[in-house]
């Protein structure tokens, strides 16, 4: 016998460890479409265990043509509230529970390594950036990798020019003032 439905796929989220520094985001999602009849189960299924059963679902209506207000999730439904001033890459799903999870949403036609990138990014735990802020911050390290040529790495700083002072780990290495240090 054979099946006529096709195969899953795994689904490409990358969450906040969960016992981690608060930050503005809750991880990534990378769809493989813009088509959310077949996008949305899997991310829901996927959220279940850490944020409880989703029952809506907020985001910005222009990059998921046609929108719908209303989908069905493994026999619940799950409203979809549209909102043109919420930023068209980020997702916001609440729970049943009453939990919410905000998400850097990666367009489908990102190339993998820049996918990567941002996935790794929005799940680093405290992270401080908007999805607009991480957006704009990978479309200048693609241009700055695709001008830079092939083989050549960034000049290191030396010890007379480095900041004295420790950096503290996040999506960007934010050094701290000498007076602020431990």
């Amino acid at each position: 016998m054979t099946s006529t439905t096709a195969p899953t796929r795994r689904t490409r989220l990358a969450l906040t460890p969960h016992a981690s520094i608060a930050g503005l985001l809750d991880g990534a999602w990378w769809p493989y479409s813009r088509d959310l009849a077949v996008e949305l189960p899997p991310l829901v299924d996927a959220l279940r265990n850490r944020f409880g059963r989703v029952t809506r679902i907020t985001a910005n209506p222009r990059p998921w043509p046609p929108a719908p207000y209303r989908l069905s999730v493994g026999g619940h439904a799950v409203h979809l509230g549209w909102f043109t001033g919420q930023a068209t890459d980020t997702m916001v799903l609440l729970s049943y529970s009453l939990d919410r999870c905000d998400l850097l949403v990666i367009p489908p036609e990102t190339e993998p390594a820049s996918a990567a990138r941002l996935m790794a990014a929005a799940s680093t735990p405290g992270n401080v950036h908007t999805t607009d802020t991480l957006m704009a911050d990978e479309d200048a390290t693609g241009r700055r990798l695709r001008e830079e040529p092939a083989g050549e790495a960034a000049p290191e700083a030396d010890d007379a020019t480095a900041p004295h002072a420790r950096p503290v780990v996040g999506a960007r290495m934010i050094y701290l003032p000498r007076s602020m240090r431990r």
